[in-house]
């Protein structure tokens, strides 16, 4: 008798299961099809105590000739989450005594790291993870193979440093912040950063993908989802009326080319390169195992890929908004760790009460979050390829995402991680 009642109840688990992946199933797809905001493609994914409760794929990776469904696969270049994986492989080169936190960063570069506006001040690693560097991105943040960052740097450019806080004073979102990471990890492993990426994080986890899909195989190439938005590619002029434009990653004609003049470039010259502000392409799958990766105190499966404490680290807070030390963007940014933003329990989900700590990412049409509660091993993935008006006339009704992003995790937390 006691066997029938646990093979009975394990049946129902099961129909419930089965129930509310239909259910979800049908609520994302009406997301991605309203057409307030049409989405190119969807991919998500949600953790509840630890474990992968549901996956879900919608719309094109490709539209068009060579149109081709979005699938459990597919890879997106995720934008702004790249900085957070960049972070993993930054705390490697901590565990191995090769980068310290506090150091200033011009023992590693060969050169003063200097904001000209406060010349007597050091800029940490811990300052340019948490973005309170006082370096600024209104002089760029991205340059070619043959550019050598430290020319930007120290070159004097209006807009690459702010004038009125100095390191260590303020937060302001920044990326160039990422791209002297990035020329740090080169500097002080000697490897190019997009392949030092794989072997920190990528390989010993199992992950396809990476930061150069020139180097990618056929298979995985075939694999990029392109981002898509309605509109030209060189104008912020939204039209929904238009068909989808591609915006980046478009290999349905031709791979993916190797960055130019990169025979010659010089290791540790320019981290800007490979992005590891926003370049990293992944499925929403095997961000689930990172997810799993940190909920397990930074082992996954047999491999301890981060120790227990460079996770504990990294996601305790480093920086806190009191009222005037800091741009929110709206109120979106309140707390930071290093290179991961913490969510407070109202800024997630409709109605509250998931807090996580994780990274959000926007560009060429992709936007993307990764949300983890690592206390009760919850967790959510949401990668979106690409939407068909402009995001800000689809304003979120309780936060500064979008109301398709608020949908979107509000369904998964509600179905997947609270079984409701």
């Amino acid at each position: 008798m006691k066997r029938e009642m646990q093979a009975l109840m394990g049946m129902l688990l099961m129909a419930g299961a089965s129930g509310m992946a239909a259910t979800l199933d049908q609520e994302l797809a009406a997301v991605a099809a309203d057409q307030a905001m049409p989405l190119a493609s969807l991919s998500v994914l949600a953790v509840r105590g630890g474990k992968v409760q549901y996956q879900f794929q919608t719309g094109q990776r490709r539209i068009g000739a060579s149109a081709a469904p979005a699938n459990a696969d597919t890879m997106y270049r995720i934008a702004s989450i790249s900085k957070m994986m960049t972070t993993f492989g930054v705390m490697r080169l901590i565990e191995q005594h090769l980068l310290e936190l506090d150091a200033d960063v011009g023992q590693y570069l060969g050169y003063a790291l200097r904001n000209p506006n406060f010349p007597d001040r050091p800029i940490t690693l811990r300052m340019l993870l948490t973005h309170t560097s006082s370096l600024r991105d209104g002089a760029g943040y991205f340059w070619g193979a043959d550019v050598a960052i430290r020319d930007q740097l120290t070159g004097g450019a209006p807009g690459m440093w702010a004038s009125e806080a100095g390191p260590g004073d303020y937060f302001m979102y920044t990326n160039l912040n990422w791209g002297v990471i990035g020329t740090l990890m080169e500097k002080v492993s000697g490897e190019r950063f997009d392949r030092l990426m794989k072997r920190l994080l990528l390989d010993p986890m199992g992950l396809r993908g990476g930061y150069n899909p020139a180097e990618f195989t056929a298979e995985d190439i075939d694999n990029v989802a392109t981002l898509y938005r309605k509109r030209t590619v060189d104008t912020e002029v939204w039209n929904p009326d238009r068909p989808w434009i591609a915006q980046v990653d478009d290999y349905s004609a031709r791979p993916p080319a190797a960055p130019a003049n990169i025979a010659t470039y010089v290791i540790g010259s320019n981290g800007t390169l490979f992005s590891p502000t926003g370049g990293l392409r992944i499925s929403a799958a095997d961000l689930g195992k990172v997810m799993l990766m940190l909920i397990q105190h930074g082992r996954y499966q047999d491999r301890q890929i981060l120790r227990p404490e460079s996770v504990a680290l990294m996601f305790s807070q480093q920086w806190k908004h009191n009222g005037s030390n800091g741009d929110t963007y709206r109120g979106l940014y309140q707390s930071w760790g290093l290179g991961n933003q913490r969510f407070g329990r109202g800024r997630l989900v409709e109605g509250g009460g998931f807090t996580a700590a994780g990274h959000l990412g926007d560009a060429y049409g992709l936007i993307s979050t990764f949300v983890v509660d690592l206390q009760r091993g919850n967790g959510m993935v949401s990668l979106i390829g690409g939407t068909g008006t402009d995001p800000d006339s689809n304003p979120g009704r309780y936060s500064a995402m979008t109301r398709s992003e608020e949908r979107i995790l509000t369904a998964l937390y509600r179905h997947a991680i609270l079984g409701r």
